[in-house]
């Protein structure tokens, strides 16, 4: 098996050194077929390794290659139309119980096939990928219907065999409720919702199960029914929750002992609590918050005072967050929400593996899969201090030079 040495380099190791983002400058990565098999100072590196294949990185800063832990790249359509409603003063709330949201982009991709809804995605994740992005997670959620929820979660499985990114779905079939079924609830759960995880679970389809916790959407008991087949399954769970209001279920996720609670902007230090006893991770998602033009932040203190795990993610979709770049919400994450450039870059690295259940990716270390980004920078911290500014120089993925 073929063996690679990168020098000339700082490692941004992002593992638990001591050290912030677990730095080594003048550091050397040995890259053994798909894996890492060791990282440290040059002047550390073992003699079996001296005579490996070279690769002089230029002086260029090293980390792992990034994670998108939150998406919805797989849609139709677009909803520009109501971004423009918002601007002139209708809500969020407003916009989608006049049916438009998370229903209206059901209708365009009820109305596209397979192929149409590869080559939109595809777009979107050309975009990620040239940033550094080699794993992210794909939600369902805007299909609503057994037909439709199963051909996106396809979709989502095909990206991979397009591109050189890893891909973790997840089946997001309590996101609303369908025209269809309005004002009913409980009989779309039954009647939609839960056969069709049942059906996408059995064509192999599911890595976990989400739900939208909210006045707009589904109640915590609701979400309980959901969430109690995919335990049945044997298939994680993770949660949109405390977005818009607090109805607990973030405490809910955690009695579930979910992978991530996401959004949480209104979570209250119980909540807090809570997740942290289950050991969930917080996942950020400040592109929502910016373009509906919030003013509730996350409590990122609480979360830091509690031990909690930050991630952060685009939130990539159609109607609140249309965003496609995980530097500007490492960006956002720092500017509005305070958290720290080391906070931002654990956060789309380290945490977000862990808020997908993973353990492979994320960090520099012996044992991993050797997915890393290689930047044109010297520190770490000017990742998330430009906007609109890519400094990625080359991506590694599973170990391809």
């Amino acid at each position: 098996m073929a063996l690679h040495l990168l020098t000339n380099l700082t490692a941004a190791t992002l593992t638990d050194t001591g050290a912030p983002y677990g730095m080594i400058e003048d550091a050397a990565i040995v890259i053994e077929g798909s894996q890492i098999a060791w990282v440290g100072a040059k002047a550390d590196l073992p003699s079996q390794y001296q005579t490996a294949q070279r690769h002089d990185l230029g002086g260029r800063l090293v980390s792992p290659a990034l994670i998108d832990c939150h998406t919805h790249v797989v849609h139709g359509g677009n909803r520009a139309i109501e971004f423009e409603m918002r601007l002139n003063g209708a809500s969020y709330e407003e916009v989608a119980r006049a049916g438009g949201g998370i229903v209206s982009t059901v209708t365009a991709t009820r109305a596209a096939n397979e192929d149409e809804l590869l080559q939109d995605a595809l777009l979107r994740i050309d975009t990620l990928m040239g940033e550094g992005v080699a794993t992210i997670e794909i939600k369902s959620g805007y299909g609503l219907d057994t037909d439709t929820e199963l051909r996106m979660l396809r979709v989502a499985r095909m990206i991979a065999d397009h591109r050189p990114i890893r891909v973790k779905t997840t089946f997001l079939g309590a996101h609303a409720t369908p025209a269809e079924y309005k004002d009913r609830d409980d009989v779309y759960i039954d009647e939609v919702c839960i056969p069709t995880l049942r059906a996408a679970h059995a064509e192999g389809l599911v890595d976990a199960v989400d739900g939208f916790c909210e006045g707009i959407a589904f109640s915590p008991d609701q979400i309980a029914r959901v969430f109690n087949v995919a335990q049945e399954l044997g298939l994680p769970v993770k949660l949109h929750a405390e977005q818009l209001s607090n109805l607990g279920g973030a405490k809910l996720a955690a009695r579930y002992g979910a992978l991530s609670a996401d959004h949480i902007e209104y979570l209250d230090e119980d909540g807090v609590k809570a997740i942290a006893d289950a050991g969930t991770i917080a996942v950020i998602l400040p592109g929502a918050f910016y373009t509906l033009r919030e003013t509730q932040a996350p409590p990122i203190q609480h979360l830091r005072d509690h031990g909690v795990p930050m991630a952060l993610a685009t939130d990539v979709n159609p109607g609140s967050s249309p965003l496609s770049s995980l530097l500007m919400s490492m960006n956002m994450g720092c500017t509005l929400f305070r958290m720290t450039p080391e906070e931002a870059l654990r956060g789309v690295t380290v945490n977000a593996a862990r808020a997908l259940g993973l353990s492979d990716v994320g960090v520099l270390a012996p044992d991993h899969i050797a997915d890393l980004a290689v930047w044109d920078i010297k520190h770490p911290a000017e990742l998330s201090y430009r906007m609109g500014f890519n400094p990625l120089h080359s991506r590694i993925f599973g170990g391809q030079l």
